[in-house]
């Protein structure tokens, strides 16, 4: 018997390098498991567009749609939501984030920008409405802030505050306010700088956005990484075990 369809469904992008990216993370959940049927969607900008894809799916098999996504939000909850009702035997996964694995990268991607101890860090989001989305950048700032000694302040793109602009500049008080005596303890060292960590997927307006907002450094992307294959298969998994056992409940 075949493994149901794992629908791969991202944001979309103009950008041609964060396109590509994004299609090579979906050759990667490919490579991870043979013979599954792994299938592009998007919920904005790029077409095939997910309503698409599941409307032209086989009658009678399985689909599961794995967000491409690092928290819950308008897209999981209303765009995937609503594919995913439209037709029978098709599941939602959990977006891609919070995990811990992707505070690793974060830190990974700081480590490389050539981030220190004394720079205050912001965890750059894309944003949302969605009050969760927010909950699901802190949880993965605390992730952040166990893996590293610095100031780590949470901002978005867009639709939740602080800003990126915002907490740049609050970055910066911070420091000029640290400059005399009794320093208080958390805030930014004298001397350090303000680093963005891209808590983003891959290149595109979001990203580029991040390099106006009056950083001294900015983090590349979360990809190129394996670890966002071998999660999106997880949360693949996950749904699956989580229908079956719904099922055997209730039989």
């Amino acid at each position: 018997m075949n493994s149901p369809i794992l629908i791969a469904c991202a944001h979309g992008t103009s950008s041609p390098l964060g396109a590509a990216e994004v299609d090579a993370l979906r050759d990667g959940i490919a490579a991870l498991r043979a013979g599954l049927d792994v299938r592009e969607a998007y919920v904005d900008v790029q077409d095939p567009e997910l309503p698409s894809v599941v409307e032209h799916l086989p009658a009678g098999e399985p689909a599961v749609v794995v967000p491409l996504l690092l928290s819950v939000g308008y897209h999981v909850k209303v765009d995937i939501a609503r594919a995913v009702r439209s037709r029978p035997d098709t599941l939602a996964a959990a977006p891609l984030g919070p995990d811990p694995r992707l505070a690793a990268l974060l830190d990974q991607r700081l480590r490389e920008a050539g981030a220190t101890d004394n720079d205050a860090v912001i965890l750059a989001a894309a944003g949302s409405s969605n009050p969760r989305a927010s909950l699901n950048v802190e949880e993965l700032a605390g992730a952040l802030r166990a893996l590293r000694p610095n100031r780590i302040v949470a901002a978005y793109g867009a639709s939740a505050r602080p800003s990126v602009p915002e907490a740049v500049a609050m970055l910066r008080e911070e420091a000029a306010g640290g400059a005399g005596a009794g320093q208080s303890a958390g805030a930014v060292a004298v001397g350090g700088r303000v680093v963005i960590a891209s808590y983003l997927l891959a290149p595109g307006f979001f990203h580029d956005q991040l390099a106006k907002a009056g950083a001294d450094l900015v983090t590349e992307p979360l990809l190129p990484s394996p670890v966002l294959a071998e999660i999106a298969l997880e949360r693949y998994d996950a749904a699956l075990a989580a229908s079956a056992d719904s099922v055997r409940r209730g039989s």
